[in-house]
């Protein structure tokens, strides 16, 4: 099985075209067509790490940070990453990260993950994508309208929160004249012909569109078939920063986060004043996102658990609401479990082991 098989199935999950625009997702180091002999799972890419990949005689590792952000000058192994990295080539293991595109997915996401530790229900994105959606339309013989219909959802397509296949019909005649050369599917050459036809509308994200248009075309009986596509600046709910959902039932603040501290395995935790009201509405971000501090406060959430947030931030949260910084790697380890059930449910015969190295920098006294 080539390399290409595992990293283009995760891309299936968490397409690379939903990272942020500053993020370096994907393929790092190594070549897609190369056979994959194993793959190590790790939330970073250390020096330790790749030394463990090549003691298990594995040649992917598979991580949630990318090893490179920016661009490198020099390969001098004056940094830590240098190092890295250039370990990584001289012994052929490729590495692949999937970072904020997996971050941002709501089903198979890693705040997903972590909402399910904590036991949330009814959870939504905390602050949806825009300008992700595109409206596809196209016009087709009525007879061949549920055909195209079924293409285009079986692409992708027609997807709105938790409804499936959903899509506008509109009757009316198509009117068109076929000129020398073509052969129509109807109608005769230098005529115009008037052909019963559906218009058919419906939506999908952008990375998706080229499928979409794909799978239509190969089913629509048309020569040269009439479509659209729109760009919107709807909000995605299946993609985006952050989740907010629920509590089965309200907790006292002070016990919530021991527990929290407890599941996540936090050597400490730092956070606002604790109301004396329980918590029943959570937000969570893995890694750092003070940067949803007013989105958690505007969705009606009581707390907000994330990480790296600085001195001055803690004073935006406006009591009674909590924000509670649980640590990078705490918030995020669950992704490497996240990876693990993904990648063996789809390869069942494939060797992969979670990393038993901790690459956590930071530690507790």
């Amino acid at each position: 099985m080539r390399i290409s098989e595992i990293t283009d199935f995760i891309e299936s999950v968490a397409s690379l075209a939903m990272q942020e625009s500053y993020d370096n997702a994907g393929l790092i180091v190594g070549s897609r067509d190369t056979e994959a002999t194993g793959a190590l799972i790790s939330l970073d890419v250390t020096e330790e790490v790749v030394d463990e990949a090549i003691s298990l005689g594995y040649n992917l590792i598979i991580a949630h940070h990318p090893l490179v952000f920016g661009g490198l000058k020099k390969f001098s192994g004056n940094s830590s990453v240098e190092r890295t990295l250039v370990k990584a080539i001289k012994n052929d293991v490729a590495v692949y990260a999937a970072h904020t595109n997996l971050d941002n997915m709501l089903v198979n996401g890693v705040n997903s993950r972590i909402a399910s530790k904590l036991g949330l229900e009814d959870v939504k994105i905390l602050s949806p994508m825009s300008g992700n959606l595109r409206k596809i339309v196209v016009f087709v013989p009525t007879a061949n309208a549920e055909a195209v219909r079924n293409a285009m959802f079986e692409a992708g397509a027609g997807s709105i929160g938790n409804y499936s296949r959903c899509s506008y019909n509109l009757q009316g005649d198509g009117s068109f004249k076929a000129e020398e050369g073509c052969n129509p599917y109807v109608g005769e050459i230098g005529q115009t012909h008037f052909e019963p036809e559906t218009r058919i509308e419906t939506i999908a994200p952008k990375h998706l569109v080229s499928r979409v248009v794909n799978a239509m075309l190969s089913v629509h009986p048309y020569e040269e078939p009439a479509f659209d596509v729109y760009p919107l600046d709807n909000s995605f709910a299946m993609a985006g920063s952050g989740i907010v959902g629920a509590l089965p039932k309200p907790e006292n603040a002070a016990d919530f986060l021991q527990r929290v501290k407890q599941i996540f395995g936090c050597g400490c935790i730092r956070h606002t004043r604790l109301p004396e009201s329980p918590i029943k509405n959570v937000a969570v971000c893995g890694g750092a996102g003070s940067f949803l501090i007013g989105d958690a406060m505007s969705a009606g959430a009581d707390i907000l658990l994330t990480a790296d947030i600085k001195y001055h931030q803690f004073f935006d949260a406006r009591y009674p609401f909590v924000l509670a910084d649980i640590g990078h790697y705490e918030s995020e380890q669950f992704t490497k479990e996240l990876f693990y059930e993904l990648v063996t449910g789809k390869f069942s015969n494939f060797a992969v082991r979670l990393t038993k190295v901790n690459t956590n920098p930071i530690k507790y006294v």
